[in-house]
């Protein structure tokens, strides 16, 4: 099969290696469709890397035994090899899961483990059914085109009476534009970059404020009730000044969601003032409950013109250099690539 690596600084491509083969409860899923991430990191600094990808939407196309599914059966496939057996994976919360699988102790090697190839192997209880009617392409965005900021509204129960503060309308946020206006909230967002500030808008976010402007603050607190502040917040950049952005533009008993990663960047926090006299509640959402992705598949189905406008564009496998280029050209939304052409 082909698959996608990295091999230098900007530099990409495809090689040739092993077919995976099913075994246990592990199946092998033909990959139809891969949505691209956070690997642009790697692709950027020049790390090399032969397990590419965490996200995908494909075909069963074995099974080693009896069980949920069957070949031929259409799946999104959940990041991570979560065990399956815990008590947060068994509520699930297996994104959280403190004993995931040793891939390459199962199998031998890492071989399959990537999405950004032709084939992987994944756990059964780490698909999830397609609707019938419903694209290989939209029905990936369960994962983290729309999941992160998913769980993050879910979790704060963000309705028709509120205003969602977005930062960072890269894909992960922009999907979270479309999640919050379709709960009737209305959408502010932070974004620099004029083609990302463009989409947003077209996906629901009634304004977009430029992070550089000197009044960046107080052009969204006079775009809130009374000036006080927006009650939901959720930073999708990972950039330190965007999480102080968050915590001082939400209204006091309000909420800020942390979904982009930061690495070991520190934030300034001061618990007096943004936790104790102010009472936000500040929490980490890295993705949703399983129980969860019926929701998740009505948001998909009940938004498909959003959708397509998420996705800004599609490159076979082989253009993977090309789809990398694009992805760190910052003018995109999410990126899909397509194993089979």
């Amino acid at each position: 099969m082909r698959k996608a690596i990295i091999t230098g600084i900007r530099q990409g491509g495809v090689v040739d290696v092993s077919t995976p083969q099913a075994k246990e409860n592990w199946v092998v899923v033909k990959v139809h469709t891969t949505p691209m991430c956070t690997e642009y990191k790697s692709f950027l600094a020049g790390t090399p890397s032969q397990q590419l990808g965490h996200e995908a939407a494909g075909e069963v196309v074995e099974v080693a035994q009896p069980g949920r599914w069957k070949v031929g059966d259409r799946v999104v496939v959940m990041p991570q090899n979560p065990c399956g057996v815990c008590p947060l994976c068994l509520a699930g919360e297996y994104i959280h899961c403190q004993d995931v699988a040793d891939f390459a102790s199962i199998h031998g090697s890492r071989e399959g483990s990537a999405t950004m190839a032709q084939y992987l192997l994944k756990q059964a209880h780490q698909l999830i059914p397609i609707p019938n009617g419903m694209s290989y392409d939209h029905a990936s965005m369960a994962c983290c085109g729309l999941g992160p900021t998913f769980g993050s509204l879910e979790r704060v129960g963000a309705g028709t009476l509120d205003t969602v503060l977005i930062t960072g309308l890269g894909p992960v946020g922009l999907g979270g534009v479309i999640n919050a206006s379709f709960r009737g909230a209305r959408v502010i967002g932070v974004e620099s970059n004029p083609w990302r500030a463009e989409r947003a808008r077209a996906l629901g976010a009634e304004a977009v404020v430029d992070p550089t402007a000197e009044d960046a603050l107080a052009q969204i607190l006079a775009l809130t009730h009374n000036g006080r502040g927006v009650d939901h917040a959720i930073d999708c950049s990972g950039v330190a000044a965007a999480h102080r952005l968050c915590i001082d533009g939400t209204r006091r008993k309000g909420t800020v969601s942390f979904v982009g990663e930061s690495g070991r960047n520190s934030t300034d926090l001061f618990i007096s003032d943004d936790m104790i006299r102010k009472g936000l509640t500040l929490h980490g959402s890295w993705h949703y409950n399983l129980a969860l992705t019926p929701k998740i598949l009505q948001v998909i189905a009940a938004n498909t013109d959003k959708i397509d406008r998420l996705i800004s564009h599609r490159f076979p496998l082989e253009e993977v250099q090309s789809a990398w280029e694009t992805q760190v050209s910052g003018e995109c939304a999410k990126i899909l690539l397509k194993p089979w052409g």
